[in-house]
């Protein structure tokens, strides 16, 4: 239910603007603008101001980082930031519900399929069948992240039956295939996403991307490849770290080109 905007005191209160500002952001902690927040133009309407007072407040809005906005783009509520822990074994759905974000999943393809780069990477022979799983991740409704796994299909077939759309990865391996992952090693990258996958994740071309690489373990056995593609402006990275461990940071090799060019496409 929308709520009806607080009046402006005209005479002996605060600034017009400022008056504006509180007002807004009163609205905005009640989730009134969860589907959109209003243009320029409806404000100066609801409010009786001036465009230049309604300016005043949403760059206000924008310095505290609430709303974002392009020249001549309409504001919108700065999306909830998704954190993810190095140097532990998390899952991307937990993070997300843990934000209080509902975790839901577009399947683009779950198949078996022989991909020889990446059965080298898992210690496989080039020809042994994978099974392959692309997904739009979305966190709130927004899109979030283009995810693609590859397991080996001799451990993982029972999950081609398995439904995807708002079910965690190891959760259904764990259950159909009683493979419980026990550690991995990943890699993070900052990368410029290609004009498809900007599309893909709902990002203009001043929005930069994560690129994570995970091999999946059991113990020293490898069970999972992932590559994932993630939005800057919606994810986050944390560490512990000690005054007498410090925390281990590494070069990242760079990746292999043919994989690179498979994965950007």
């Amino acid at each position: 239910m929308t709520e009806e905007p607080h009046p402006l005191q005209r005479a002996g209160g605060s600034l017009l603007w400022q008056q504006l500002l509180a007002d807004l952001r009163r609205r905005l902690a009640d989730g009134e603008f969860a589907a959109a927040f209003p243009c320029e133009l409806a404000l100066v309407a609801e409010y009786r101001v001036s465009r230049q007072t309604v300016r005043q407040a949403l760059r206000q809005l924008r310095v505290d980082g609430v709303v974002v906005a392009g020249r001549g783009r309409q504001p919108r509520v700065t999306p909830v930031e998704i954190e993810q822990p190095v140097g532990a074994l998390y899952s991307l759905f937990a993070s997300v519900e843990a934000a209080g974000q509902e975790q839901r999943s577009i399947v683009h393809t779950l198949d078996i399929r022989a991909d020889g780069v990446v059965a080298a990477r898992l210690g496989l022979e080039e020809s042994t069948p994978l099974v392959y799983l692309e997904r739009l991740r979305l966190a709130g409704g927004e899109p979030l992240a283009v995810d693609r796994v590859w397991l080996p299909a001799h451990l993982a077939a029972p999950l081609l039956d398995a439904d995807f759309t708002h079910t965690a990865l190891y959760t259904e391996y764990r259950r159909r295939c009683g493979v419980a992952l026990t550690g991995g090693r990943e890699t993070i990258r900052a990368v410029v996403p290609t004009p498809a996958e900007r599309l893909l994740l709902g990002i203009g071309p001043d929005t930069a991307a994560f690129a994570i690489d995970r091999l999946g373990l059991v113990d020293d056995r490898a069970v999972e490849w992932r590559h994932t593609l993630i939005r800057g402006d919606r994810f986050g990275i944390t560490a512990d770290f000690t005054a007498r461990d410090g925390y281990r940071l590494a070069l990242a090799p760079r990746p292999s080109p043919r994989l690179d060019r498979k994965d950007r496409s």
